[in-house]
């Protein structure tokens, strides 16, 4: 049984397509996932593959979670068209490294498949495949944001305590903001610090590290929170994107921090050689 974050299954080909896709079809539904097919459902008359494509493609833009396959001759006129969307990263797949590594590095949501090229049995193996792979996250996350569509008045939200801001935290608030138009910064309060990160913390006050995060343009509002977790927050501001710098995945984050399906998770992996403790240390040991 394939675990996978997509429920429903978009089904779209042309003529060429056409026996592949019921094929297919039967798959998918063997694994539990529920199909919608979009058509065609028979191999005459020959229609436009640019019709399947752009209709599938169109659905995935707006229903976030809901993946898609297109099959025609080659699969290339599918995946011209369905790229044209914008929150579409369609990937044409003839091979087995292809249908991993466009679901590792790019986390597509469409997959393109060829008719012509690969006998059924091969096809099936790489659909199967490139829903069974997960999206490698970390250092792939902020190269995929960088295809997103620009954002629609999305509030991001990110926390934590900067007590001493550095290049990393600068590169995570900046990651964030251009996920959306409004930055909501969450920041421990005195109490909560010292709490996560021992009695010699913070360095800073709450008043004095709320005013630098202020001064920086990625910034819009900073937000003084005095529990121990963020959930409360998140829960109350509801915003569309929670961003995280950490070596966690976005599941982890999910689970830890109690944040609602409706909200997505992002996951900013941490800068190298750069945290607020190595500075402290730092200059204990001058």
């Amino acid at each position: 049984m394939i675990s996978h974050r997509a429920d429903i299954i978009l089904l779209g080909a042309d003529h060429n397509g056409v026996e592949l896709k019921a094929s297919l079809k039967a798959y998918l539904k063997s694994e539990g996932f529920r199909c919608v097919d979009l058509g065609p459902y028979e191999k005459t008359p020959s229609v436009d593959y640019n019709d399947y494509a752009r209709q599938l493609g169109t659905i995935v833009q707006a229903k976030e979670g809901e993946w898609g396959i297109l099959i025609c001759g080659t699969g290339m006129g599918m995946s011209i068209v369905a790229n044209k969307i914008p929150g579409v990263r369609a990937a044409l797949v003839h091979n087995m490294e292809t249908a991993l590594k466009s679901r590792e590095h790019n986390d597509t949501n469409v997959l393109c498949l060829g008719a012509w090229i690969n006998d059924e049995a091969h096809n099936l193996e790489l659909a199967k495949a490139w829903l069974e792979q997960r999206f490698g996250e970390f250092r792939h996350v902020r190269r995929v944001e960088r295809i997103a569509p620009q954002p629609q008045r999305k509030i991001i939200f990110a926390n934590g305590v900067f007590d001493i801001l550095h290049s990393g935290h600068i590169q995570m608030l900046k990651f964030a903001k251009s996920l959306g138009e409004y930055l909501v910064v969450g920041l421990n309060s005195d109490r909560s610090a010292r709490e996560l990160k021992g009695s010699d913390r913070p360095i800073n006050s709450e008043m004095d590290r709320k005013a630098v995060l202020e001064s920086l343009k990625y910034v819009d509002e900073v937000l003084v929170f005095d529990e121990p977790t963020v959930s409360n927050l998140i829960n109350e501001l509801q915003p569309h994107i929670v961003v995280k710098g950490g070596e966690w995945t976005a599941e982890e984050v999910r689970r830890r921090d109690k944040i609602p399906p409706n909200i997505e998770v992002k996951v900013f992996p941490l800068v190298a050689n750069y945290s607020s403790t190595l500075v402290i240390q730092h200059i204990k040991n001058q």
